[in-house]
């Protein structure tokens, strides 16, 4: 007879995988106790003063304010005031150090609020029985009128200071004490208040976790408003950037090709060219060549699937006359004044002006329709100079002006700071708005030419 040994795996830890679900509730239960009302009851944790910035306190004088942000101060000791008249008079001792004693166990748990708040709730419960033997009406039983205000004032301001989980253990193990006491020394010999008490509680805390819960998602939802922004503010400003990269991508391709090609023709245009100038133009070729490839792997990333490279040039400064057409026959009236001597530039600065000027345009049409418009265009030395100002909106208007996001400005400040320029947005005085940009140029030496 074969004897078979059989082999049992035991989990390693404390064995808490194999336990039920139930089980482990519990003591996810039991840790959130320990963490709420027993870990560090009696920590010191003063009450914060009220932000003078507040939708209430901001609404008051200046000299007002200061004395504002005391005002949960001021409430607790009043509430302290009322518990403690609560536990010397209606308690049964209108006189004498009995009095006293009962009046102090119910006004200092809710003065201990101010500064340990859990702590104030164990003083609370031990005040309970305290007040009861210290008093000598025994009507309602387990809380005299001192206690029955005294603990629920300490539940409605510790559930504020804390959190919801913390108001129903709190709720949990008032009920619990109730339903001792009244079991154990009620015996019918007392009328008991238990029920009103628990239930004002409930009603009160309740209200304050809806509070508290709305006070988070309100924040939640701050938050997730200004990472909304923040994220919507960076992705305006890839895609603006990604517009100038394949612009620039279109500009320095065209000129790069024009040099390659050049360069492998220069040799036949000149008659007998020695080898050392046939090997200098096939050496620029192949620079030209490797670049414009380089420069496609790079920055061809940027490009959308549906992208298309446009047929015709990216615009200059020399197509301004057409893009002001286009303008007036949308309906703004602009003028354009050109000073200096104008001159050949860059077809990076070409292109950035071009578009400043168009975005700008577009923005009076948006935000001032009927409103007339001025460019002006300075050719200085050292650079280049953009100055477009729109009027004030007529008044009435049939047209009204649309909203923004500030994606034009943010297009435009890119540009700028990509040549190192400097750019100024803002309304005039006469309720228009100006954009004032410079662009540097630098002049080429006679080394370079």
């Amino acid at each position: 007879m074969t004897e078979t040994t059989q082999t049992r795996t035991v989990p390693s830890g404390d064995g808490s995988g194999s336990r039920s679900p139930e089980y482990r509730l519990a003591m996810d239960a039991l840790r959130g106790l320990r963490e709420d009302l027993f870990h560090d009851a009696f920590a010191y944790r003063p009450l914060p003063r009220v932000s003078p910035d507040g939708p209430v306190t901001r609404r008051l004088p200046a000299r007002l304010r200061q004395y504002a942000t005391r005002i949960p101060y001021a409430v607790v000791g009043f509430a302290a005031l009322l518990c403690f008249w609560g536990g010397s008079v209606a308690n049964g001792q209108s006189e004498g150090l009995l009095a006293m004693l009962s009046g102090l166990a119910c006004a200092l748990p809710v003065l201990a609020t101010l500064v340990r708040p859990v702590g104030a709730f164990w003083m609370s419960m031990a005040a309970t029985p305290l007040t009861g033997f210290l008093g000598s009406s025994f009507g309602d039983w387990p809380w005299l009128p001192g206690a029955f205000m005294c603990h629920l004032t300490v539940l409605v301001l510790v559930a504020i200071r804390t959190r919801p989980r913390t108001a129903a253990w709190m709720w949990a193990l008032t009920a619990a004490y109730a339903f001792v006491t009244e079991t154990l020394f009620g015996g019918g010999h007392f009328s008991t208040n238990s029920a009103p008490l628990l239930t004002f509680a409930a009603l009160a805390l309740l209200v304050v976790s809806v509070w508290h819960i709305r006070r988070d998602a309100r924040r939640q939802v701050t938050a997730q408003q200004t990472v909304t922004a923040h994220e919507r503010s960076r992705r305006t400003l890839l895609e603006e950037r990604t517009t100038i990269a394949r612009e620039l991508h279109d500009v320095v391709a065209h000129h790069m090709s024009v040099v390659a090609i050049q360069a492998e023709a220069a040799p036949y245009r000149v008659e007998n060219p020695p080898p050392e100038l046939e090997r200098a133009f096939a050496t620029i070729r192949e620079n030209a060549v490797a670049a414009l490839t380089e420069l496609r792997r790079v920055l061809g990333v940027v490009r959308a699937e549906d992208y298309e490279a446009p047929d015709a040039p990216q615009p200059t400064l020399a197509d301004l006359d057409a893009l002001l057409g286009n303008v007036r026959d949308a309906g703004l009236s602009v003028d354009k004044a050109v000073t200096g001597a104008v001159r050949e530039l860059p077809p990076g600065v070409e292109l950035s002006a071009y578009r400043i000027v168009q975005e700008a345009l577009s923005n009076s049409l948006r935000h001032a329709p009927g409103a007339t418009a001025r460019v002006e265009v300075s050719y200085v030395l050292g650079g280049l100079g953009l100055r477009i100002v729109n009027g004030p909106m007529p008044e009435p208007s049939l047209v009204k002006p649309s909203p923004g996001a500030g994606h034009g400005i943010t297009g435009m400040r890119e540009r700028v700071s990509m040549l190192n320029g400097e750019m100024t947005a803002g309304p005039t005085d006469d309720g228009g708005y100006e954009v004032a940009v410079f662009l540097p140029v630098t002049a080429p030496s006679e080394g370079d030419a």
